[in-house]
């Protein structure tokens, strides 16, 4: 867990009558976190959507060398109570406080901003499980057994959320912001664009509505660089390093290559984001993947292993990006949401291989030659398709968000482990069906009937 403690701890404060008033009360140890300290706290859990092998195994980027176990899908299922309890608790605390204090910036922003995480987080956590606590969670004591709201009523809910943000902020800067500093356009960028995101992954379950919600994120305005970034920063230091730094250097585990796919996928394109992502092998200094469900990576020197840049102490963690955006205006420009068809759509495709690039290499350096690849080179018989491999070859270590966008689209083409098809879900924690037995019981009956809480059932935008 990391160790920064921006939420002050609470003061210990004298019990009864004080004759001596406030004398005993320490004005550095206040007895409540401000809003800002509770957004920058929610911000800190914000690598543990992205920072997560398991997401990147769904997306089949990795394959475990010396013991493969969870990318042989053998654990479907996953808890989300540490989001609800940390990260969404604390925004929903800045949410509804009866009282709220300009000494940290603008109240607005600061109201705003908790409603962009709080969909964000929401978000993420809906297009991994489907149907979730959301109208009734977040009340503590007064309901500990929330409804499970459907996932289409959430995505509506989560889409007029985003747009209030969107037309709350002021000009002022918030404190204590590790991600922004504050800055309230790049926040009202980041909700459009979140809202286009969301958007898109609609597409085949409510069309009308998806191209109605594009348009308008777009018309509000999204991301217009990679400076734009919604990033989280590690730090070089013990207690804000990367998980995957603590994992290799720290722990000592090469357990992970990259797959065949993301190996050959590169390698036959020249592509310079090869070098970044993984390592030549150390046998014969050639770029080997490791076939995706093998159990023959124990000689880790035979193949790619995670590439150092991804692995650095304070290696950035990627969560919605430029290049996400552009690839979506692509595809939006692909089904005639936007204008200017297929020119535009190519456009905007080749824009964000170039964006991606430059995020992942630091320049554009070989972008023409990349761009003029057979499979790469934008044509309008496979043009879907390309979008769609590209933004998985850009989201790579974005895994969950690499994984909803396949089983969207279709692409690129994941294979089956051991029989086991890839995961269309994952399953509710256990202990739901002892916490919230009724609540959790009636979800499962109303999305997958007689199928039960299995890892192949699909969520409501899953329409492929």
């Amino acid at each position: 867990m990391r160790k920064i403690n921006i939420l002050i701890v609470t003061a210990l404060m004298l019990s009864g009558c004080n004759k001596f008033g406030d004398i005993n009360v320490n004005p550095n140890l206040p007895s409540k976190a401000s809003n800002t300290q509770l957004i920058a706290n929610a911000q800190l859990m914000l690598p543990v959507l992205q920072e997560v092998p398991q997401g990147e195994f769904y997306a089949q980027y990795l394959m475990e060398t010396l013991y493969p176990n969870l990318s042989l899908y053998t654990e479907p299922s996953a808890s989300f109570y540490t989001l609800y309890h940390d990260p969404l608790m604390n925004l929903e605390s800045v949410l509804t406080k009866p009282e709220q204090n300009s000494l940290d910036g603008p109240i607005p922003n600061q109201i705003a901003v908790a409603k962009v995480l709080k969909a964000y987080f929401f978000w993420h956590i809906t297009d991994r499980w489907g149907d979730i606590p959301y109208s009734q969670a977040l009340k503590g004591e007064s309901t500990f057994t929330p409804v499970y709201d459907t996932q289409e009523s959430i995505y509506n809910n989560l889409l007029a959320l985003l747009t209030q943000a969107s037309g709350e902020f002021v000009a002022g800067k918030i404190t204590n912001d590790i991600i922004y500093a504050g800055d309230p356009d790049k926040w009202k960028r980041l909700s459009n664009t979140i809202r286009l995101l969301m958007a898109l992954r609609m597409s085949d379950a409510s069309p009308d509505k998806a191209r109605e919600e594009f348009n308008k994120a777009l018309t509000a305005g999204i991301m217009l660089s990679n400076s734009d970034n919604f990033t989280f920063k590690n730090l070089p230091d013990a207690n804000n390093e990367s998980f995957w730094y603590n994992q290799w250097t720290v722990q000592g585990r090469e357990w992970w290559a990259g797959s065949e796919l993301l190996v050959n996928t590169l390698k036959n394109a020249d592509d310079p984001r090869l070098a970044v992502y993984v390592l030549p092998n150390a046998q014969d200094g050639l770029y080997v993947g490791l076939p995706y469900g093998s159990t023959d990576g124990s000689n880790i020197d035979k193949y790619s292993l995670l590439g150092e840049a991804v692995r650095t102490q304070d290696a950035p963690v990627y969560l919605v990006t430029y290049a996400q955006a552009l690839f979506a205006l692509a595809e939006g420009a692909k089904r005639g949401w936007i204008n200017g068809g297929e020119a535009k759509a190519q456009e905007y495709y080749e824009d964000a291989i170039e964006q991606s690039l430059i995020q992942w290499t630091g320049n554009a350096t070989g972008l023409a030659a990349l761009l003029a690849k057979p499979g790469v080179a934008y044509t309008a018989a496979t043009g879907m398709q390309q979008i769609a491999t590209q933004r998985w070859v850009h989201l790579f270590m974005h895994g969950f968000e690499a994984w909803a966008e396949y089983r969207r689209t279709g692409y690129p083409a994941l294979v089956p482990v051991n029989g086991k098809p890839v995961p269309t879900r994952q399953t509710y924690p256990a202990d739901e069906s002892f916490n919230n037995g009724d609540n959790y019981r009636a979800a499962i009956s109303r999305q997958f009937a007689n199928a039960g809480d299995t890892p192949n059932g699909k969520v409501w935008w899953d329409k492929n």
